[in-house]
C-alpha cells in the first residue's frame, strides 16, 4: 500500500468512530411546555408509539394544554396534566379523575415498548386500566421507574429543562404548548 491508500483507509477508520447513533440521525418532533415555573421541551418518540404521539401532537396544535393546570405531582415519582377540568379551580377535587379528565377520544392503541423504559425524564400517557384507553393525561416520571414499564405507553422524555419538571406542584399552570416538528 502507497502512503495516500493508507492515510484513506485511516481516515475512513477514524471517522466510522465519530458516526452519531442511529437515534441522533433521526428528526425526532418536539413540544414546548411553557409553565409558571419555567419551560422543557419533550422529545417525542413517534416511531415506537406513531398512534399516540401523533394524538398527543394534535391536542397541542388544537390548544388542548394552554391553561391547564398540574393536577398531580408527587415528588421523586411524577408530574400529570392533561384533565380540561383544571382550568376550573371549582372543580379541583375531581382533577384527573373519570372520563371527563380527557380529550374524549382515547388512542384506541396499546403502543407499549421495551425499547423506551420508564427512567428519569420519561413522558409517558396516563389511562384508566387500559393502556388502549390512554388519551390526554401526560405524565412525567421524576426517577426511574421500572414498576411502570410494560403497562403505560412512553412517547417521548424531556430533552431540556430537565430541572422543570420536579419543581411543578399540583396547580401550576400550563402556559402553552407548541410543537415542532
Amino acid at each position: 500500500m502507497n502512503r495516500a491508500t493508507v492515510f484513506v483507509f485511516f481516515v475512513v477508520f477514524v471517522s466510522s468512530w465519530f458516526q452519531p447513533a442511529p437515534d441522533a440521525l433521526q428528526s425526532h418532533p418536539v413540544i414546548a411546555v411553557e409553565t409558571s415555573k419555567g419551560s422543557f421541551e419533550i422529545e417525542l418518540f413517534p416511531e415506537d408509539a406513531p398512534k399516540s404521539v401523533a394524538h398527543v401532537i394534535d391536542l397541542v396544535k388544537r390548544g388542548f394544554y394552554d391553561g391547564q393546570r398540574v393536577h398531580r405531582a408527587l415528588p421523586g415519582f411524577l408530574v400529570q396534566f392533561g384533565d380540561p377540568r383544571s382550568r376550573d379551580a371549582a372543580q379541583d377535587s375531581e382533577w384527573g379523575r373519570g372520563a371527563a379528565a380527557s380529550s374524549g377520544a382515547p388512542v384506541g392503541a396499546a403502543e407499549l415498548s421495551k425499547k423506551r423504559p420508564h427512567t428519569k425524564g420519561a413522558v409517558g400517557l396516563a389511562h384508566p386500566g387500559n393502556p388502549a384507553q390512554a388519551d390526554s393525561q401526560i405524565y412525567v416520571t421524576l426517577a426511574d421507574r421500572p414498576e411502570l414499564n410494560g403497562r403505560y405507553t412512553v412517547i417521548g422524555r424531556v430533552s431540556a429543562g430537565d430541572e422543570v419538571p420536579a419543581r411543578l406542584e399540583r396547580g401550576d399552570l400550563i402556559l402553552r404548548m407548541s410543537v415542532r416538528e
